[in-house]
């Protein structure tokens, strides 16, 4: 072998010159095609496999490669969009939930009554609860406090995970979503799946008070608070949140269970439960707690007032959520059923509601209709005065009336000082609706004629005086000549004035009206309490003017009381609520003498024998076991409106029946279908009543016997001079021409 001599061998081929590789290098390299097998593995020279160079395989065509990449390309933007927005809205609530929580009150007294005006309550004359107005708050009541079948009610009824969510749950709105889909109802119209923490944000109007210069009425602020948008949902988040950090779960069912709307004017549970059951929430039972919860998802609705079987089914249901909530034992949830709740008797009367509507109109606005606080009205209601008076009502229309009739009625019961103890404004009550005891302006017809011979009887006239009955003609200047007529339209000669009143006649009473001067008629009226515009004209005397019940019951009952006005009213005190000493007092409405108290007594004893005498118009209202009765029948023109009113040494009742469109009554007048209902109301009211004589002064008869003569023509008649014996009068205005 030839020598190398000093060079080093070469381990490294040249990189400009690669040796050429001989067949038995191939093969010492497994190269060599199939010679390369098992042999040297492909191995070099240090014992490793030298590495393949890298192939990239193209899988597909270019259309797929193309498409792929665009998708690629869009998700990597929507992604990108996505965090940033998600991040940006995480920011944003974080801020929103912040802001919120800063200006949240910290007290949570503050967030209890939200209610813009104050509510009102009515006692009747006994002390108990009949009527409530406005938006009725029982106080202030903790979570804690009420009872626990009330708290687990709520929380089976609207938020079942309530303890464990912070203030929002996606299930919920999930199974909202999914329930409204399925009932064919968009994804957020019906159930909204909200919390209770997110119903208190809508209860609390996400902190935003109600302005009534922004809103035009309370109703709308409260519809726009509870509006159920998808913006409205996503402002609720925040808030809900920052209720969650300001406050704990009890505080939060706090502000709710004060601050729901359960019906019939009931803002919160305590109310609620006191204006249905009678007692606190903190006494109710599993039952009333099922009914009172049952009543959040639609409180008009499902109110018992309204409708107490309806509310009981679904009290059944609120109670299978809660036994399903592990709130109920099977006994318990059995014994529930078993006894479903009931309302106690002031809720379930509803007695006394047109009454209650007007003692809101008269009282002073600010501690009624507009007030802001409680106030507590102590009345002259008595409720079993109330309920004769519409039973009364109700059994003469069913037994006396077509079924098809639209004529309406009204009934008002009043003492000889002006309290009102009854009042029915109509057939059929509504909220608010017409009352035709003190809203209806009618004319009087003849019940108007009582204070024509009140008049004559103060300035000296007897009971047993005569005045003429025939025909009579006066001049009424821009009119021509007038003649009034009888309702028979007989003339029966002369007759005393208390003939004339009974069979209620009225040419005698026109001119008795004339020989007193109309003014004085008039002025005579007006202060007994017929404060409307009384006709000028002669007939004045008739009945022309309107007047409504109430003032017309006032003004009989100011004949009673002996001769002096009264001011009708319905309240005797009204007192803030937690207050001791009331605001205002009414003692007695009794005004000023309007006649003598002789006058008073004869008139009264006049006007009984409209009942007592066999030619009496009102013989239908006499009253059974000889108790002593006055009144006045009253048929107007046309048979429009027919009254009676009348009184017993107890009590003065008034009656007005018609149609409300004014149109002719069908062969009904005051001695009738109202004397009929006079007659039914004073029985009821009566019934248990000692007898009481009435306060009246019956007259000696007269030894002489009445003139004969009966003159049948007619003739102008005017004024004349008065005389206290009998042939003064005939030869006065009495005797005409």
């Amino acid at each position: 072998m030839a020598s190398t001599g000093n060079r080093r061998p070469r381990l490294v081929a040249d990189r400009r010159t690669p040796a050429p590789r001989t067949q038995a290098s191939r093969a010492r390299s497994g190269g060599g095609g199939k010679g390369g097998g098992k042999g040297g593995g492909g191995r070099g020279p240090n014992g490793r496999k030298p590495a393949k160079r890298r192939q990239v395989k193209k899988t597909g065509n270019w259309f797929t490669r193309f498409f792929g990449g665009i998708l690629r390309f869009v998700w990597r933007v929507v992604w990108g969009v996505f965090w940033r927005v998600t991040a940006i809205a995480t920011l944003v609530m974080a801020a929103a939930t912040f802001y919120f929580y800063t200006t949240m009150p910290s007290d949570l007294t503050e967030m209890l009554d939200g209610r813009a005006r104050g509510s009102v309550t009515m006692r009747d004359a006994d002390g108990e609860v009949f009527a409530w107005r406005g938006e009725t708050f029982g106080g202030y009541t903790s979570s804690e406090s009420v009872s626990p079948h009330l708290r687990n009610a709520i929380v089976a009824t609207e938020d079942r995970r309530f303890y464990w969510h912070f203030g929002v749950s996606p299930r919920g709105i999930a199974g909202a979503i999914r329930s409204n889909l399925a009932q064919g109802r968009g994804p957020f119209s019906g159930a909204g799946g909200s919390t209770i923490t997110q119903q208190v944000s809508k209860l609390l109007c996400l902190g935003v008070a109600f302005d009534p210069e922004v809103w035009d009425s309370e109703a709308d602020y409260e519809s726009d608070c509870r509006e159920g948008t998808i913006w409205r949902k996503i402002q609720e988040l925040p808030y809900a949140f920052a209720l969650e950090l300001r406050f704990t779960k009890a505080e939060i069912l706090t502000i709710y269970i004060n601050r729901a709307f359960l019906g019939a004017g009931s803002r919160g549970f305590e109310a609620a439960a006191e204006r249905y059951f009678g007692h606190s929430a903190a006494q109710v039972d599993a039952a009333e707690a099922a009914m009172l919860a049952g009543l959040l998802v639609a409180p008009s609705y499902y109110a018992p007032t309204r409708n107490l079987g309806r509310a009981q089914e679904r009290a059944n249901i609120v109670l299978g959520l809660m036994a399903e909530e592990d709130y109920l034992t099977d006994a318990e949830l059995a014994e529930a059923r078993a006894n479903p709740a009931e309302l106690h008797e002031a809720a379930e009367t509803s007695t006394g509601g047109f009454f209650a509507d007007w003692v809101m109109q008269s009282g002073p606005a600010w501690l009624t209709r507009d007030t802001t606080e409680d106030v507590l009205i102590q009345t002259t209601l008595d409720q079993r005065v109330q309920l004769a008076a519409q039973d009364a009502l109700q059994q003469v229309f069913m037994e006396r009336v077509r079924d098809d009739s639209v004529a309406e009625a009204s009934v008002l019961v009043m003492s000889a000082d002006g309290a009102v103890r009854a009042m029915v404004g109509g057939r059929s009550y509504t909220v608010g609706g017409f009352n035709r005891a003190t809203q209806a302006r009618r004319q009087t017809g003849s019940a108007f004629k009582p204070f024509v011979y009140a008049l004559a009887m103060d300035v000296g006239y007897q009971p047993y005086d005569l005045v003429e009955d025939a025909p009579l003609t006066i001049d009424v200047p821009g009119s021509g000549p007038w003649s009034p007529r009888n309702y028979s339209r007989r003339y029966l000669g002369f007759m005393t004035l208390t003939e004339a009143l009974a069979r209620s006649q009225n040419v005698p009473a026109v001119r008795i009206s004339e020989a007193m001067g109309r003014e004085n008629v008039r002025q005579a009226a007006n202060a007994f309490g017929l404060h409307s515009e009384l006709a000028e004209g002669p007939a004045l005397a008739l009945g022309a003017s309107e007047a409504t019940l109430l003032e017309m019951t006032a003004a009989f009952a100011g004949i009673l009381n002996g001769g002096s006005s009264v001011q009708p009213y319905g309240f005797t005190s009204l007192t803030l609520a937690g207050e001791r000493e009331p605001l205002l007092r009414i003692g007695s409405g009794i005004g000023e003498r309007v006649i003598s108290e002789e006058a008073a007594q004869q008139l009264i004893w006049m006007m009984s024998q409209v009942i007592e005498a066999p030619y009496g118009t009102g013989r239908r209202a006499a009253l059974p076991d000889g108790r002593e009765a006055a009144g006045k029948t009253g048929t107007t023109q046309g048979a429009r409106d027919a009254w009676f009113v009348g009184f017993t040494a107890d009590y003065v009742v008034g009656v007005w029946m018609g149609n409300d469109d004014n149109s002719p009554l069908s062969g009904v007048t005051g001695g009738g279908l109202p004397a009929e209902i006079w007659r039914e109301t004073m029985v009821r009211i009566h019934d248990g009543l000692p007898q009481r004589p009435l306060p009246m002064v019956v007259p000696e008869r007269p030894e002489l016997d009445p003139p004969t003569t009966r003159d049948s023509g007619g003739g102008q008649s005017g004024g004349g001079s008065l005389s206290d014996s009998i042939m003064g009068v005939l030869n006065g205005i009495l005797g005409g021409n």
